[in-house]
């Protein structure tokens, strides 16, 4: 009996001492759980390749993708959002473009292109740092090379000009464990010494050796031939001098090696000697830089284009990168769409994204192809396929509502009704 009466004292304390401490002491906010949202009755292209999902419903929850079909069942409490008219993609991937400040990426973001492989530069692993920790929804995912390892040191790169040299500068570089190794093969037309074969070698070599794949930037033929037998796994610029051969494409295949076309980074360099067509459009002005286009109309400078003998050359040799992307489309090799935007005057962030899938449709691949250069193509090149690049159970939520079809016309990637990341929805400049 004693024993009971000390055990109901002790209770009695128990439950005062608590209720005590619940009105002294701040209660914690239970979060609701998460039901989700469901889009319903959208055209569903998911970035596969398989044809459209007709009046479908897209299910995301807690930052992924819960299902996606024709006949989801969902739970109670799920928000529903009617979509009926609308098309939703997956979000967009560049899987070549160049980020040196904060606010570029807000450029990518609110155009829809929810992933950035950033392809060399100095301030990349900064940036890296700083999306990692950024509120939900406002930056997209970025991934980086680091420092180009180049032949000459510019903004950007360090000069690597022997083989012990390049083995020492990847060691340097991946203590930063980069996303990917990158080297440049390219003499400028003549304006710089080009990487020997023995230095890139290195690169690739070392690279590997510690696990790191790696990604070139080529323009000819023989060069980008050099580097896949060198064992490079990313071409990431078109073939520009001459047509691809069988040779080409069986050394991309042994490689499995990506090839990202970046055709408006050849527009880049001659577009401006007069004023270009899409300085006029709503899309490209909603997020224009009124300073680059400013630098772009000058008319000194579009004079020094219209003489720069860079610009003609890149002009001219247009049409065969553009060739040699269909090609390289009909030989079954992945097309990984990038851009270069942001690593040069004029390559405006986010527009460019839109305007590459234009040149696409234009080189003669269709728009669903296009499509999945940018979704699935780019999601292998970037080594991010279980995360995203298609709309599918398990994958972030990363995708992009649409007003119109991109299969009747790719410019209208550009008609965008809202863009998500993670599951939250992104906010548009007003």
């Amino acid at each position: 009996m004693k024993f009971m009466k000390t055990a109901s004292i002790a209770v009695v304390v128990f439950l005062l001492s608590t209720f005590c401490l619940s009105q002294t002491q701040p209660s914690a906010v239970v979060a609701a759980p998460d039901a989700g949202k469901a889009w319903i009755g959208a055209r569903i292209i998911d970035g596969s390749g398989r044809p459209p999902i007709e009046k479908g419903t897209l299910f995301i929850r807690g930052g992924r993708i819960e299902a996606v079909g024709k006949r989801v069942k969902l739970p109670a409490g799920v928000t529903r959002i009617d979509a009926t008219g609308k098309t939703i993609i997956p979000g967009l991937i560049n899987a070549h473009g160049h980020v040196n400040s904060p606010e570029q990426l807000g450029f990518y973001l609110r155009d829809g292109i929810t992933t950035v492989l950033s392809l060399g530069g100095d301030k990349e692993f900064a940036l890296r740092k700083q999306c990692a920790l950024a509120p939900p929804g406002t930056v997209p995912h970025l991934y980086v090379a680091g420092p180009i390892q180049d032949s000459t040191a510019i903004p950007g790169a360090v000069a690597v000009t022997t083989p012990e040299q390049a083995r020492r500068s990847v060691d340097e570089l991946i203590a930063n464990k980069p996303d990917i190794v990158k080297v440049r093969v390219d003499d400028f037309l003549g304006a710089r010494p080009k990487m020997s074969p023995e230095v890139y070698q290195a690169v690739i070599d070392e690279a590997h050796k510690n696990g790191y794949r790696t990604a070139a930037h080529v323009v000819l033929l023989d060069d980008a031939k050099g580097v896949l037998r060198a064992g490079v796994d990313y071409i990431a610029h078109s073939v520009r001098d001459r047509e691809v051969d069988d040779e080409f494409i069986r050394l991309m295949k042994e490689h499995h090696a990506f090839y990202s076309p970046t055709l408006t980074r050849e527009v880049a360099v001659f577009a401006y000697a007069e004023t270009p067509a899409f300085f006029s459009d709503p899309f490209f002005l909603k997020e224009a830089d009124a300073a680059g286009m400013a630098k772009m109309e000058d008319p000194k400078y579009q004079a020094a284009v219209r003489n720069d003998r860079a610009a003609r050359w890149y002009k001219d040799h247009l049409p065969i990168a553009m060739h040699n992307l269909k090609t390289l489309s009909d030989a079954g090799i992945v097309i990984a769409m990038g851009t270069d935007s942001g690593g040069g005057p004029g390559r405006f962030q986010g527009y460019f994204e839109h305007l590459e899938l234009e040149y696409e449709t234009k080189a003669g691949l269709t728009p669903m192809q296009a499509i999945i250069s940018a979704t699935s193509g780019a999601a292998q090149a970037v080594n991010i396929s279980q995360q995203a690049g298609t709309l599918e159970k398990g994958k972030w939520a990363d995708f992009v509502v649409l007003t119109a079809n991109p299969l009747d016309d790719i410019r209208n990637t550009r008609k965008i009704d809202s863009v998500w990341i993670g599951g939250v929805e992104v906010q548009q400049k007003k």
